[in-house]
């Protein structure tokens, strides 16, 4: 509310045209349902364009195994991503204030993170053009405070504010308000007279983030240091600094020791410490292992005169190589590498897969035109993203078929239908962001299927192109 009501004054100084998103996580019943109404008279009474909708947060998470967060998160940036797609906004703004970023990088640190995951909230995902930031309230009051505090070139780069440039699926978000707490919002918005919601899940103690707000954050401000917050913001903002910096500088020295074709390390004693641990997490990200803080010290634990391998997930394992100066990563004897394989399909498009010996479509069809075709491979065309991906089955990935009970995993589907093993490897999916919405053989998940009375369909078919 605070971050709409700064961006009203400031809009035609920024050369912005405003409009008012708001989704619904079906979570609180009525009041959820009293959140909506009462953005929608808000966005009405400034003659703002509103874009609303809803999803089941509850019934997503549970298929996606997520928390209420995370699943509720998805969702909502799905709707973003679509308004963009479409073309009606280039950029969302979100509220995140210097509170949540306090709160993120407590919760990460408790639970253990490096630099990258104290970084916290990142203040834009995007790096557009910049426009001019100025200062235009002249009398010292809260309104004054929050945005030259918003405005001033140590709050944020020149992109925090973007001229409104994006092409494409780009999806540009930026948090205004990172560097501002809740209490001087709360005081901005009493002065202009502005009421606001207050969602009372956010009292529920249940969820780890409320107990860091509520509990761990007040006794650390009581006893150790009432400007915890901002301390705990600058660690986010001085990591993501030091994080930018250890990417370009891993970059910059991964050619000399990161053999590609032999997945060897070499020349590994010469660097810090900081940097081998740091080249030992990418060089295992390019095999797409994601490596636990012990695995990396496990590996860097192999001396020059040890025959002891480091065993990790996913089958891989690390060894010294024959001459003793380098660490290679290898499949366990008696695996397969998967010969894995990804291509972009847009919608409506056509993509070959020359390994799954096909062409996949995705068309959009008329919603009376839809009973002619499989519904197992019918879907709604706003569940999906606007570019789908075929590639052939990963480890760990799962899918829903209709009329099952539950997710299985598509290891599994697949050893059902009694496949070669070769076969078995570069059998397609489809997917749509993380989520696996298509699996060759096996209906579509049900809840993507299209509404009754849907004026669009979207199907993906796949064909020998002769």
């Amino acid at each position: 509310m605070a971050l709409l009501r700064l961006l009203l004054e400031l809009r035609d100084e920024l050369g912005i045209v405003l409009s008012v998103v708001h989704f619904n996580h079906n979570l609180r019943g009525t009041e959820s349902d009293a959140d909506e109404r009462f953005v929608a008279q808000l966005a009405g009474r400034h003659d703002l364009e509103l874009h609303c909708d809803r999803g089941d947060v509850a019934k997503h998470a549970d298929l996606q195994r997520l928390s209420s967060e995370a699943a509720a998160r998805q969702l909502r940036y799905r709707y973003f991503q679509r308004l963009m797609e479409k073309e009606r906004l280039n950029c969302v703004a979100t509220g995140h204030t210097l509170d949540d970023q306090a709160e993120t990088v407590l919760l990460r640190m408790v639970r253990g993170a490096g630099t990258r995951g104290l970084a916290g909230i990142y203040p834009e995902l995007t790096y557009p053009n910049s426009l001019d930031k100025r200062s235009i309230f002249a009398q010292p009051t809260h309104r004054q405070a929050i945005v030259e505090s918003t405005l001033s070139e140590s709050t944020f780069s020149d992109s925090m504010f973007p001229q409104l440039l994006v092409s494409g699926s780009q999806f540009s978000v930026i948090r205004p308000l990172l560097r501002t707490g809740r209490t001087q919002l709360e005081a901005y918005l009493r002065e202009i007279g502005q009421d606001w919601r207050e969602d009372s899940s956010n009292r529920d103690l249940r969820h780890a983030r409320n107990r860091v707000r509520h509990g761990i954050v007040p006794r650390l401000q009581r006893t150790l240091n009432p400007k915890v917050k901002e301390v705990l913001a600058e660690t986010a903002e001085i990591a993501r600094s030091e994080e930018e910096y250890w990417q370009q500088e891993v970059q910059r020295l991964l050619p000399g020791v990161w053999e590609v074709g032999t997945r060897t390390l070499i020349g590994l004693e010469v660097l810090p410490l900081a940097l081998r641990r740091r080249v030992v997490r990418v060089a295992g990200e390019s095999l797409g292992l994601r490596l636990e803080f012990r695995h990396v010290e496990e590996i860097l634990g192999i001396t020059s005169d040890s025959s002891a391998v480091t065993v990790l997930p996913q089958g891989w394992v690390v060894s010294r190589t024959r001459d003793k100066h380098g660490l290679q990563f290898k499949l366990r004897e008696g695996m397969e590498e998967i010969p894995d394989y990804e291509y972009v399909l847009s919608v409506p498009g056509v993509v070959q897969a020359p390994e799954a010996g096909t062409w996949f479509e995705a068309a959009i069809v008329p919603g009376d035109a839809e009973p002619g075709y499989n519904p197992d491979h019918v879907f709604d065309p706003e569940l999906l993203q606007k570019e789908l991906t075929v590639r052939n089955w990963r480890p760990g990935d799962r899918f829903w078929p209709a009329h099952s009970k539950s997710q299985k995993k598509v290891k599994e589907l697949l050893q059902e239908c009694k496949l070669a093993a070769a076969e078995r490897r570069l059998w397609p999916v489809v997917a749509s962001g993380r989520e696996i919405v298509w699996l060759r053989g096996f209906p579509a998940p049900a809840r993507l299927r299209p509404r009754k009375g849907a004026k669009a369909a979207l199907v993906i078919q796949e064909y020998s192109k002769a």
